[in-house]
């Protein structure tokens, strides 16, 4: 028993000072693994435009109210002659070159109903500089502030593709008195607005391949990974970031094939300060948690002097139909058209570019 009680007693607690030692040990190495990892992850700062190294400034660009730089290019008849104005906003791995609702236009179109559009980098894209506290409503306010210093008038339209639909959304939120007329095509939707049934938002999810639901979970749960999930190698990031043209419906592969490299000649100007702060920031925002859910808004021309078009191809597999269709049965509002046999780039079929300016001009024409 004595060699069993001697035994017992030799083993001691550890004392209080250990205890904190110990437990300011494990703090300490977990700060520093966290900051290691942040350094690790953490992107290069994008190479702006007109900076030693940097790309080179070969548009018109206008410095915004909290000194940023925003270029555009202008299409149409000359903005002092035009009766109609448009701002065009592009989609992700695009740019102010991107205008495809000015190019594909049809020239007697352009004349009839005297129609001027500019079209501009988003922050981060071409040689707009980059704007890391972007929002859809920061957006919208820099549409309104190129349309001032442009003197575009009290109202003009807005032409929003793809992921320009959280600046489009963003202009029907926050500047409904500045528009004369909306039309959103294709737009992306952030499967976490709120006012989205579950039934809807996780069908739509569902639709997507595992890489892209990973992508967009990044997105939204840990924005600060996104450089990091789109560069590593051990799992697959983004196929939008990556470029990945495997999961376009075959309408879509059919027109990139067709167009070949005259489809983008210009790829060289549309990211050259880098992928975070556009690609990547496109993901962050409109997948982020959303100051307002569109699916609540009011239609901004309760008066009858505008209209909101909502444009989507029933193939497209980048975003889902079946959630554009809630979305418009929620807004009666929102004319909506959908697109039978279309994919994405709904706007490469012949025609479909007059279809849709023309009737977004349709109000006043």
């Amino acid at each position: 028993m004595a060699t069993e009680t001697s035994s017992r007693s030799s083993v001691k607690p550890l004392p209080r000072s250990g205890i904190l030692l110990r437990s300011s040990l494990i703090t300490i190495f977990g700060i520093i693994s966290a900051l290691t990892f942040q350094s690790i992850v953490k992107p290069p700062p994008p190479k702006l435009c007109g900076s030693p190294g940097g790309p080179p400034i070969t548009a018109p660009r206008i410095k915004l109210r909290d000194g940023r730089n925003l270029a555009y290019k202008e299409h149409g008849v000359p903005r002092e002659k035009a009766r109609r104005k448009v701002i065009f906003i592009h989609g992700s791995n695009c740019c102010r070159h991107d205008a495809i609702y000015a190019t594909l236009l049809s020239p007697d179109l352009v004349e009839e109903l005297g129609v001027y559009i500019v079209s501009f980098d988003r922050p981060g894209y071409g040689e707009s500089d980059p704007d890391p506290n972007r929002t859809p409503k920061s957006l919208a306010l820099d549409i309104e502030e190129l349309a001032d210093q442009l003197s575009l008038g009290s109202k003009f339209y807005v032409i929003g593709y793809s992921m320009g639909g959280q600046a489009t959304w963003g202009c029907v939120k926050y500047i409904p008195h500045r528009l004369a007329g909306v039309t959103l095509v294709a737009p992306v939707v952030n499967y976490w607005w709120k006012s989205l049934p579950s039934n809807v938002s996780n069908e739509g999810f569902n639709l997507q391949p595992k890489r892209d639901q990973w992508a967009v979970r990044v997105a939204h749960y840990a924005p600060w990974l996104m450089y990091w999930w789109n560069t590593q190698k051990w799992f697959p990031g983004s196929s939008v970031a990556s470029g990945d043209y495997s999961i376009l419906s075959q309408s879509d592969k059919d027109i990139i094939l067709k167009l070949g490299s005259s489809r983008k000649p210009y790829w060289d100007e549309v990211m050259p300060q880098g992928k975070h702060e556009s690609v990547n920031r496109d993901a962050i925002v409109g997948f982020g948690s959303w100051e307002f859910d569109p699916v609540e808004l009011e239609d901004p021309f309760l008066n009858g002097n505008g209209s909101v078009h909502l444009w989507q191809g029933d193939e497209d597999m980048l975003v889902p139909v079946t959630m554009q269709r809630y979305i418009a049965e929620k807004l009666p509002w929102v004319q909506y058209h959908e697109v039978a046999g279309s994919g994405h780039f709904l706007h490469f079929a012949e025609g479909m570019v007059d279809d849709v300016v023309k009737t977004l001009l349709s109000t006043d024409a």
